[in-house]
């Protein structure tokens, strides 16, 4: 009995650990696009596209991870589409910061939960880092979706109509799995050798 009751706690203990990392994953992608917002905000301004602020500094958040923004328009029955990189394309240097901003965040995360849980151990690392990515994943997905902004009119019986956004999968694979379980993951071990020196 005693045996049963410790398995119990145990998975209680491990359910809390995976939800604190997942919350702190959600957490460090807000960090993040707010850290990114105090980098390009009065850049974001001046880019000569009719979209509110906050959803262009997101397509630069977006771009720190190396997702592109896809832009997509149609006149009548033509239509066509290009990427657009809003860092590589930006003259402030404050911009190109906004690289090292998703990876620091979720190195820092990584690293803090792995200090708050006591990892001692590679596997006990990668437990308390992985599990960022389901947070993050949540923020990075729903941050696709309300960034992209669409507008459609018609002129003389013709239909125009365009659209622009974060890339939908790379935004929900790259930057909402594959950077976090990287960079968090990464924390957590980097903490685990500082410790064990």
């Amino acid at each position: 009995m005693a045996a049963q009751s410790s398995k119990v706690r145990g998975g209680s203990v491990q359910t809390r650990q995976i939800l604190a990392s997942a919350g702190l994953g959600g957490i460090a992608g807000i960090i993040g696009y707010l850290l990114s917002f105090l980098l390009v905000d009065g850049e974001a301004r001046s880019v000569a596209i009719e979209v509110a602020d906050w959803k262009l500094v997101g397509w630069y958040f977006f771009n720190g991870h190396l997702v592109d923004v896809e832009a997509t328009g149609s006149i009548g029955e033509f239509g066509g589409s290009e990427t657009i990189n809003f860092i590589a394309q930006s003259s402030a240097a404050s911009a190109g910061v906004i690289y090292l901003v998703p990876p620091l965040v979720l190195l820092g995360v990584g690293g803090l939960l792995a200090a708050r849980l006591d990892a001692r151990d590679l596997g006990e690392a990668v437990f308390a880092g992985a599990p960022v990515a389901i947070g993050y994943v949540v923020v990075m997905t729903v941050g696709a979706v309300l960034t992209q902004a669409s507008t459609e009119a018609s002129f003389v019986g013709v239909d125009v109509s365009g659209s622009i956004g974060p890339q939908f999968l790379p935004s929900v694979l790259l930057a909402g799995v594959v950077y976090p379980l990287v960079f968090a993951t990464v924390g957590a071990i980097m903490v685990l050798i500082i410790r064990s020196d």
